[in-house]
């Protein structure tokens, strides 16, 4: 038995935690090595190791997301108009929702930010505006969307707040 299978026979939850911050961060096998925990007994909550365990996986794949959100909204009307790219249009915008449908199924949820008071446990304030319109400390525009899996930050938005004018 590998050093690793010793200290998780001797103290789960400590093993647990440690291949939990693994998978987060991406390591190879490491969301293997929560379901051996987890078959052997040896687990918190199965759910848990479940709900996070493609943590790292879902990271990456929000720069897709991302990716696929700017191709869209570069479209002009012009473009969705004419009849020979409808079909083009309307395949990214059906990848996009179909995206979207399966990061909800996973429990990836997008976090609000325009209008809302800057929370610095969601939301990176990239710059300050100054705004008549708005109350200081609000958020005013979105550079890059945040996300939520489960009950935890997976990105933080980057965003814009509003300042008092000077």
């Amino acid at each position: 038995m590998g050093a690793c299978a010793s200290n998780a026979a001797r103290d789960p939850e400590r093993a647990f935690d440690w291949y939990r911050r693994a998978a987060e961060q991406g390591a190879p096998n490491a969301q293997f090595n929560l379901g051996v925990i987890y078959a052997n007994g040896q687990g918190v909550e199965k759910d848990e190791a479940r709900a996070y365990a493609a943590t790292g996986f879902a990271r990456d794949v929000l720069s897709v997301a991302d990716n696929l959100s700017r191709a869209v909204q570069a479209i002009p009307e012009s473009l969705r108009a004419d009849e020979s790219m409808k079909g083009l249009v309307i395949g990214l915008e059906a990848t996009q929702r179909e995206l979207e449908k399966v990061f909800a199924s996973h429990g990836i949820t997008r976090i609000a930010s325009m209008g809302l008071p800057l929370d610095p446990n969601q939301h990176q304030a990239m710059l300050e505006v100054p705004s008549n319109d708005h109350e200081p400390g609000t958020v005013v525009q979105e550079m890059q969307a945040g996300w939520m899996i489960k009950d935890r930050l997976l990105r933080a938005a980057m965003v814009a707040v509003a300042k008092k004018p000077d």
